[in-house]
């Protein structure tokens, strides 16, 4: 500091430097002088070499060239997603399912310093409505049911995306912008010719248009030729119909047009009746007017699972009766003017599939969508979706428009005569003219497919009278037929304990009580039904009639037994199953209904440590399954996660004998003291849901 006494300025000189677009390395020499004003210098201070690596590029901003979104008919993204036979260039993909993308920038991406964003908005074009907004961040791993990205291949200054969607996200149109993060700033890329159409998706299991049938898929999704049925029962016509109109944009206009807020377009339910109301011309200014030649599959094109179905000898009914009412003179001739209901020689309505989760299950799969109704329904020209299943049983107090559809396949025909006194009598009752021949095409074939037994009970039978009668007791005419006289018999279903394990008899009790003081005989029809968990019914396993015999004021127990052999090769995901039990009452005419869903059990994977937990110390744990089956088990997965891991470990097991005991021995280093939980799963296509857990406390090193 001395030297600075006589100097008024310090100079500090470097010699050597590195350029370029490469990586260069640069030795500099520095040397610190004291000089006079004069700029003479006096003496050195310090002098010095250091070496630098110079990565310039690193400190420009991270712009976007370019966004290839795979989007050709014949791309990786349109063949994954099944979209390929869409007329459209467009980004068209499905939700719950990855797509693939590449961006280009002005220099290579470095995922320590840079970051990328998607910016998704779903707004509406033609009318003034709140729209939807996502953002899609950059992880190193995806996981299912987030939006998330991440690169799968970088070449130079272009990175490959995996984008993950969820399969509950809003179909429509999304606008997308690329957001870009480096040391020197945030840049925006819309990507203004690349927006990206999303539709539902019934090949991924989360999304609640789901179809496990591959075939099924073919063809009420990808088929773009169809049936349409026409004429009479005794003489049914066929046309075939070109579903393949180009009308996607179309369909999402219409959609605009219901006035629903655009996050209510993730729910297949609110689409289906949306559509309904928006495609027929008689309000909301619809599309169509309501004829027998025209279908347009507006929810197939929107990704849901759609067929064509004819009624024929279809009931309207007016006035929800639940009957098909005409009304004769004194002299048995018709009174036009009072006979409103009328029986069209057929009606064309649509089927979609998906589930219910706001009805009791049972009731997911076809639902009845009506793109020409005939009748407001909450003071709007729709119908449905109206659930095939509660159709059958005469569940006309579930939604939507169940009554309306009931009475169009299953009403009676009642002849009523009004005397000069203008009282009216029944007089005549047809029970079996109503709904016949219900048809649709046959899976990839041709030939015509009856489906009236999914919508009503074989005509005659005691349940298709009790499905009538349940139904009627909902409609404007209540005591159109006898009621009970009594109601004084019960029935209820009865698991023990956890209820039944897989691999073994199912075992429940049925218990019926008499609160009268008399003899009461019935007789129960049970059925026992495969279900989804998402409430989808897949098919029948057993059914059964018992007969019944009550003593006054007696409580019966019925053991009910399903033997493992009966069930094990029709299960489906979680081993579901409903037991629906229905009957009547000899002496009093009443009618006993109950549903039962229950579960067969799968069993634990035991998960045990096998010394104390450390940290940083190895850790072995035992982890046992046994296999309940009969069966052997095919390709077993085995995943474990937890105790500290940022992954999921995989061990690809292979098969298991029938009735085996596995036992793993999997070592793992736990990093986090404290109480911490080990989760433990096993997969395989004969047994789903087998997991496990431990808490594992792991003590400082």
């Amino acid at each position: 500091m001395e030297v600075l006494k006589t100097a008024d300025f310090v100079s500090i000189t470097h010699l050597g430097h590195g350029r370029g677009s490469k990586q260069r390395t640069a030795s500099l020499l520095y040397e610190v002088m004291v000089m006079y004003y004069t700029g003479v210098p006096k003496a050195t201070m310090k002098k010095d070499q250091i070496h630098v690596d110079h990565k310039p590029q690193e400190n420009k901003l991270l712009m976007v060239r370019s966004v290839d979104f795979l989007k050709s008919k014949d791309g990786q993204n349109r063949r994954e997603h099944h979209t390929d036979a869409y007329f459209s260039d467009k980004m068209i993909i499905r939700r719950g399912q990855t797509f693939q993308m590449w961006i280009e920038f002005s220099r290579p991406f470095n995922p320590k310093s840079d970051n990328l964003q998607l910016q998704l908005k779903l707004e509406p074009i033609f009318i003034s409505s709140p729209g939807v907004r996502i953002s899609v961040p950059l992880v190193d791993v995806l996981e299912d049911g987030r939006w998330e990205m991440k690169i799968v291949e970088q070449k130079d200054n272009r990175v490959r995306l995996s984008v993950n969607t969820l399969p509950t996200a809003s179909i429509g149109r999304y606008k997308v912008t690329v957001e870009s993060f480096s040391q020197r700033g945030r840049l925006l890329y819309p990507c203004t010719l690349n927006d990206v159409y999303m539709l539902f998706n019934p090949w991924c299991e989360d999304d609640p248009v789901y179809l496990d049938n591959e075939a099924q898929r073919k063809e009420y999704i990808l088929n773009s030729m169809g049936r349409i049925y026409y004429g009479t029962e005794q003489q049914i016509g066929a046309r075939t119909w070109n579903f393949a109109q180009d009308v996607l944009e179309a369909c999402l206009f219409l959609l605009e047009r219901g006035q629903v807020a655009m996050t209510e377009w993730r729910d297949p339910v609110i689409v289906s009746r949306m559509v309904s109301a928006l495609v027929n011309s008689n309000d909301d200014r619809g599309v169509l007017v309501g004829n027998w030649s025209d279908s347009f599959e507006v929810l197939r094109c929107l990704g849901i699972p759609t067929r064509c179905v004819t009624n024929f000898s279809s009931a309207h009914d007016t006035d929800l009766s639940l009957t098909t009412d005409i009304y004769l003179d004194d002299k048995l001739e018709l009174i036009k003017d009072e006979t409103s209901d009328s029986v069209w020689n057929f009606h064309v309505w649509n089927e979609s599939w998906m589930t219910r989760p706001d009805l009791p299950p049972g009731n997911g799969g076809w639902q009845v969508v009506d793109a020409t109704p005939q009748e407001p329904s909450q003071g709007s020209y729709r119908c449905g979706p109206t659930p095939v299943s509660a159709v059958r049983n005469g569940q006309v107090d579930l939604k939507f428009d169940t009554p309306f559809v009931f009475a169009e396949v299953n009403s009676d025909r009642i002849y009523w005569q009004k005397k000069p006194d203008g009282s009216v009598s029944q007089v005549h009752v047809e029970k079996n003219t109503i709904g016949q021949r219900i048809s649709t095409k046959a899976v990839g074939s041709e030939s015509r497919m009856d489906i009236t037994h999914l919508y009503k009970y074989p005509e005659g039978s005691e349940e298709e009278r009790i499905a009538v009668e349940t139904a009627s007791r909902f409609g404007s005419k209540p005591t159109v037929y006898p009621l009970p006289t009594e109601k004084d018999v019960s029935v209820e279903i009865v698991m023990d304990g956890a209820g039944p394990r897989i691999g073994e008899d199912a075992k429940l009790s049925i218990v019926l009580t008499n609160k009268s003081s008399k003899q009461r005989t019935a007789s129960l029809l049970y059925e026992v039904m495969v279900m989804y968990y998402t409430g989808v019914l897949k098919g029948t396993v057993k059914k059964e009639r018992i007969p019944v015999d009550l003593k006054p004021q007696e409580t019966k127990t019925i053991p009910w037994t399903l033997q493992h052999k009966e069930y094990i090769d029709h299960l489906v995901d979680q081993g579901a199953l409903m037991l629906s039990i229905t009957g009547r009452v000899n002496q009093t005419k009443q009618i006993l209904a109950t549903q039962f869903n229950f579960r067969l059990r799968t069993p634990d994977l035991i998960i045990t440590p096998v010394e104390e937990a450390v940290v940083d110390k190895e850790l072995t744990v035992k982890i046992t399954f046994q296999n309940p089956l009969s069966q052997e088990l095919k390709n077993v997965l085995f995943r474990i996660e937890g105790l500290g891991m940022q992954s999921v470990r995989k061990i690809e097991h292979g098969d298991v004998e029938k009735l085996a005991t596995v036992t793993l021995m999997e070592k793992f280093v736990p990093t986090v003291s404290g109480s911490q939980k080990l989760l433990a799963s096993m997969d395989c296509r004969q047994l789903t849901q087998v997991h496990g857990f431990a808490d594992i406390v792991v003590k400082p090193k």
